[in-house]
């Protein structure tokens, strides 16, 4: 399985996007797991790479995400979630 990463909100300055928030999150039949985070940036509007906010993609900020995060760990985390809810480790209820 691999994660689907998604940009939920950006924040901005004059300059540009100062967070990012993100969400990672897969889906095995009934069973799910996410993650939710944010990245801050410091845009530098003099930056030959600079992306002016209306000409941003969902990609260009998502590989800037992706460059300040542990994606490896990140998905691992994710499918961690899914296996423990495939076969919990702690069960609920009572005896009666």
């Amino acid at each position: 399985m691999t994660a689907t990463w998604t940009i939920a909100q950006l924040e901005r300055n004059t300059d540009g996007v100062v967070t990012a928030h993100w969400r990672a999150s897969d889906v095995d039949g009934d069973h799910s797991g996410s993650n939710y985070g944010t990245c801050s940036f410091t845009p530098d509007p003099t930056d030959k790479d600079f992306i002016a906010f209306e000409d941003l993609t969902e990609a260009d900020v998502l590989s800037w995400v992706e460059s300040e995060l542990d994606v490896d760990a990140i998905e691992a985390s994710i499918a961690a979630q899914i296996a423990e809810s495939k076969e919990p480790v702690v069960s609920v209820g009572v005896p009666w």
